[in-house]
């Protein structure tokens, strides 16, 4: 792995690190403003810190606390590819959500970001209203 491919794994793992406490001011510091954030239907497209946050906040609003394991990691300059195991404590219970996410990294800010993951597998567990 390069420097550069290293320091954007470091990137995208100090992101990740703000965001198990949810932290957003702290974990969206590391978001360029340009940053394209997409996720599979139906949550879709934003874009920047700010459309990261409309998304995520509501979203883990029941959470707890979030616990991002990272099982594969690669990168290459600038572009990060983490398997991860995304696991969320809520009230009653942990819910686990496989994912593969795909980083750009540019002058130490995530410019690209998009998950893949089984939607149903996280919305059937999820608490609702």
């Amino acid at each position: 792995m390069t420097d550069r491919g290293h320091q954007s794994i470091e990137v995208v793992r100090s992101f990740l690190k703000a965001m198990e406490p949810l932290d957003y001011d702290t974990a969206l510091a590391f978001v360029a403003p340009s940053c394209v954030y997409i996720n599979p239907p139906p949550i879709g497209e934003v874009m920047g810190p700010q459309g990261i946050r409309a998304v995520l906040k509501p979203f883990f609003s029941p959470t707890l606390e979030n616990e991002f394991k990272i099982l594969r990691e690669s990168a290459s300059g600038g572009i990060v590819f983490l398997e991860r195991l995304d696991r969320h404590r809520l009230k009653d219970k942990w819910v686990e959500l496989p994912v593969t996410g795909v980083f750009e990294v540019k002058d130490g800010l995530i410019t690209y970001w998009r998950d893949y993951f089984d939607a149903a597998t996280i919305l059937t567990q999820w608490p609702t209203g």
